[in-house]
């Protein structure tokens, strides 16, 4: 499909959160504390759950995450929305790397399920997204579905998660 790294460390995370990896105007991550992965240890264009696409990424949790200050004070507990959005950021990260043009843009899900809470006692999130469908027409949109695993275990789960890429006007 393309050229492009099948993998990514935080430098490349930055890049692309910079607009410096797929070009100005089109698909880019968050920059922290927003971003919510440490690297990208696989993506490919093939494979996952229906053969449409892969990503696989890292997280490491700190007890000193900013998150952690705020959500629940006396409670601390990781909001489902971030790792969540992580898997947005996922998505559109691989329409950007697969070549599509345009801004990222969150745009829903089907069902979602938190099974397990994230606390600071967490070491490490790995995020799975599954490419169910690359949509390249004027509209330009991906389909997928994520898991986050907290030290190995499901926490949070999405089916049909929706990003779209538009062009700036």
């Amino acid at each position: 499909m393309n050229d492009r790294p099948d993998s990514y460390d935080f430098d490349g995370l930055m890049a692309c959160a910079r607009g410096e990896l797929f070009g100005e105007g089109n698909a880019q991550l968050p920059a922290p504390p927003m971003l919510m992965m440490d690297a990208i240890g696989h993506i490919a264009a093939e494979g996952g759950d229906h053969g449409k696409g892969i990503v696989k990424a890292e997280y490491e949790v700190r007890p000193d995450r900013w998150f952690f200050e705020c959500h629940f004070l006396g409670d601390p507990v990781m909001p489902g929305c971030l790792g969540l959005d992580g898997l947005w950021q996922l998505t559109g990260f691989f329409l950007g790397w697969s070549g599509l043009k345009g801004r990222g843009r969150a745009l829903g899900g089907g069902e979602v399920k938190l099974t397990k809470m994230i606390t600071p006692e967490v070491k490490r999130l790995d995020y799975e997204v599954h490419m169910r469908r690359v949509i390249d027409r004027k509209l330009k949109m991906g389909v997928a579905d994520g898991v986050v695993f907290a030290d190995g275990e499901p926490a949070y789960a999405v089916k049909d998660m929706r990003v779209g890429l538009f062009q700036d006007g």
